[in-house]
């Protein structure tokens, strides 16, 4: 049951944009014991056939896409939402706006919501993108005069110039995306729903996106937030919401989340149930708020306790075609020689690259890079340096080549690609993307926030008294 105080048919709340606003600490949404089931009929004839039967036989099967998920999100507070593809995420975002309905269970909203679903959704394809945003105002109960007020503003924030007054059927997606955000996110909306529909923008919009979702949570907006950069998860939102199969296996703070949803989809297929069953009864648990323990498995291979994960293998490396050179081996190694991918920051580790070249080669260079989990390039190093080569190298030669790191990123999980590439064509003599990943552990308290830390010293701070003048007579 979908409860709000009123809703059109599209289940987004119609309420005069005046009305007041959710009183801080008070609960925007309500989610309790969603449960979503459809079902799947084999041959369009099953379903005459469940009609005249009038559902007394079965002709189909039940597929259920999300499983009694409870949850609430406060006023001003910001939720990911995050998981595996089929996890359930969309349905969950669709339930609430009232796209689809439940099968049971019973949602709550507290105010106006406003939702960035599916790319284009609520546009009239022939109409122009300036139509298509009085359209929306008035779906979601905008006065026209309220809309012109707003309406440069919009404009100005989707950027689409000329294209405002062209039918949307002839937008690309990134137009399309640009036009939704800026209608849905500038309409002042108490609960603001955003789906993968960002990933579309270029890097420069979504920047401009993420700043106004911040300028949002700061008017007490609620914001859900679906997302697999688990990076924008931890920097955008407060808490997150882990769903597996359509279950909720875990509802924490946002770092915590994140650990355990990369625990589960890096562990082998075989251990998935089980650590996901692990995480379900600890989320259960009446002691719920305390620590769950996310140790790495240690390999059996004599390494030193808690310096290597077997579960961190990229599911994602790409090995680029050989063109005269092979990368056979690339690993992370310790100051004394240990394989490992659980690093401690500050600590020096060698990335050793090692291959054979299959042919001659005039002017090589060799280059590792380290990247986020979001795939930016946080650093990476190059030899010779830049504008410098090995004059030549002669078919079945071997290389072993080592590039030394302080670790100075901050606690995170990276990737690591490498290449050897050639002054003269062809250019890349091999390359290799996520080759391998590691894991920075905290060892204190941080100081540091973002990616790196380059913090010199600790900051020195200075408090002086305020100086009074004694003709004041005080």
């Amino acid at each position: 049951m979908l409860v709000n105080e009123t809703k059109n048919r599209a289940g987004v709340s119609s309420q005069p944009s005046d009305q007041q606003k959710i009183p801080s600490g008070e609960i925007a949404i309500s989610v309790k014991n969603l449960t979503k089931t459809y079902r799947i009929f084999g041959h369009p004839t099953d379903r005459i056939k469940h009609a005249l039967t009038f559902g007394h036989l079965r002709f189909h099967r039940e597929f259920t896409a999300l499983q009694d998920v409870s949850f609430e999100v406060r006023q001003g507070e910001t939720v990911g939402i995050i998981g595996h593809n089929g996890s359930g995420k969309s349905t969950l975002l669709q339930l609430i706006c009232g796209i689809l309905k439940p099968t049971s269970g019973d949602i709550r909203i507290n105010g106006r919501i406003s939702a960035l679903l599916e790319l284009g959704s609520g546009f009239n394809p022939e109409f122009t993108g300036r139509e298509n945003i009085y359209f929306q105002g008035a779906i979601l109960g905008i006065h026209k005069d309220e809309m012109k007020s707003r309406f440069d503003d919009i404009a100005a924030f989707a950027d689409i110039g000329e294209f405002l007054d062209q039918p949307v059927h002839k937008y690309s997606s990134g137009m399309y995306v640009r036009l939704a955000f800026a209608v849905q996110s500038m309409t002042d909306p108490d609960v603001f729903v955003v789906d993968e529909a960002l990933a579309v923008g270029d890097e420069k919009f979504q920047r401009k996106c993420f700043a106004r979702l911040e300028e949002l949570k700061s008017r007490g907006c609620s914001i859900l937030f679906v997302s697999h950069s688990p990076a924008n998860i931890i920097e955008l939102c407060d808490r997150a919401l882990l769903l597996d199969h359509g279950e909720r296996l875990m509802y924490a703070a946002a770092p915590k989340t994140i650990r355990a949803y990369q625990r589960l989809i890096y562990a082998p297929i075989e251990e998935q149930p089980q650590l996901a069953l692990k995480y379900r009864v600890a989320d259960q648990s009446s002691e719920r708020d305390a620590d769950i323990s996310l140790d790495p498995v240690i390999a059996s291979n004599n390494q030193p306790s808690l310096s290597f994960d077997a579960v961190l293998t990229p599911e994602t490396r790409v090995v680029y075609p050989m063109q005269g050179a092979e990368i056979e081996s690339v690993r992370v190694l310790d100051t004394e020689g240990h394989i490992v991918n659980i690093l401690q920051p500050g600590n020096i580790y060698r990335f050793e690259m090692a291959g054979r070249f299959m042919t001659d080669f005039a002017g090589i260079f060799f280059a590792l890079h380290i990247r986020t989990i979001s795939g930016v390039v946080i650093t990476g190093q190059r030899y010779p340096e830049e504008g410098s080569y090995v004059e030549h190298v002669a078919a079945g030669e071997s290389f072993k080549i080592d590039f030394k790191f302080r670790m100075n990123l901050l606690p995170d999980v990276y990737f690591v690609g490498c290449g050897v590439w050639s002054s003269q064509a062809p250019n890349c003599a091999h390359r290799i993307l996520d080759a391998l990943m590691f894991r920075v552990t905290p060892n204190e308290k941080l100081k540091s926030f973002g990616y790196v830390d380059a913090m010199a010293s600790a900051p020195s701070l200075k408090i002086t008294a305020q100086y009074i003048s004694e003709n004041n007579g005080h």
